[in-house]
């Protein structure tokens, strides 16, 4: 047993899915299949069960999980040490955040980071999804924090954490008192949504039309904050995500099901990228931010 064939696992009990995994762990699908295999084979249990289309982790695989997680994180720590840059360091990090993340996530990460590294400028610019994947591949940012993008491009893809969209509404609108609300329940519902070029409303749309709804988009904005604004003070309802918007005076979060749209943030870079110390130690931030997120949510 090596320690790359428990990363692989690990990769797959927390993800549960072969290409998320593999995408990860930056290897083929073919090639994680196969270490996991050797894997079981050399504990003589199955750690996974293949149901179908599905990844279901055996009992055997949860016990192992639980005994390596904290191994593997002390290994990573102890790695990350020794590459970690010393405080005397000075360059430059570009960070491009879709505003999601810039709001919360990537103020607390700078603050961590240049509390270690205040000889390093870091630049980040709030940019859409698709701006971002464009500034990456010609170089012009050195790390993304947004959503998986379409296929054709040439970035790795780390995916962080799973995340909700919610429906936003005024208190006094009449889906206000709601716990949760069926995607059905949006047809012919005025709203405010932004605009079809972003990748949230793309996924948005596919939702409407698996549920067979068509909403009244009535306002489209091309931010975030402009349009939950918009919607406090008016009969319109909004979409975001969970993370971008927190209850506050006049307004109401409401969970939506069948089906509950689900966007799952990451970490993007070009593929075959950067050695920079820096960089490296700008993603560790942001994974050990979310990890730390994940488990106060828990």
């Amino acid at each position: 047993m090596e320690l790359r064939h428990l990363r692989y696992f690990a990769a797959l009990a927390e993800t549960l899915h072969f290409t998320r995994a593999a995408e990860r762990t930056h290897v083929t699908q073919s090639t994680l299949s196969h270490q996991i295999k050797q894997l079981e084979e050399e504990l003589g249990v199955f750690l996974f069960d293949r149901v179908g289309k599905r990844v279901v982790i055996t009992e055997a695989g949860d016990t192992l999980l639980a005994q390596i997680i904290p191994a593997l994180r002390q290994i990573d720590m102890a790695v990350n040490a020794l590459h970690l840059p010393p405080a005397s360091s000075v360059g430059t990090v570009r960070v491009g955040a879709t505003y999601s993340f810039n709001t919360r996530l990537v103020p607390q990460c700078m603050a961590s980071f240049l509390s270690r590294n205040p000889g390093v400028r870091v630049t980040v610019e709030e940019l859409p999804q698709a701006d971002i994947v464009e500034r990456l591949e010609s170089g012009a940012l050195d790390l993304g924090i947004a959503y998986r993008p379409v296929q054709g491009h040439n970035l790795w893809f780390e995916p962080l954490y799973n995340e909700e969209l919610v429906l936003v509404v005024a208190e006094h609108h009449p889906l206000a008192k709601r716990r949760k609300v069926r995607m059905i329940e949006l047809h012919n519902l005025r709203m405010a949504l932004l605009p079809a070029a972003f990748s949230t409303r793309q996924q948005l749309d596919e939702c409407f039309r698996a549920a067979g709804v068509v909403p009244l988009v009535i306002a489209e904005m091309n931010t975030i904050m402009p349009m939950i604004e918009l919607v406090r003070q008016t009969d319109l309802a909004g979409i975001v995500g969970e993370t971008a918007v927190s209850a506050a005076q006049g307004l109401c979060i409401v969970a939506l099901e069948n089906p509950t749209p689900v966007r799952t943030p990451g970490l993007l870079w070009k593929r075959n990228g950067t050695d920079d110390p820096l960089i490296k130690h700008f993603a560790s931030v942001v994974r050990r931010t979310t990890e730390a997120g994940a488990r106060t949510l828990d």
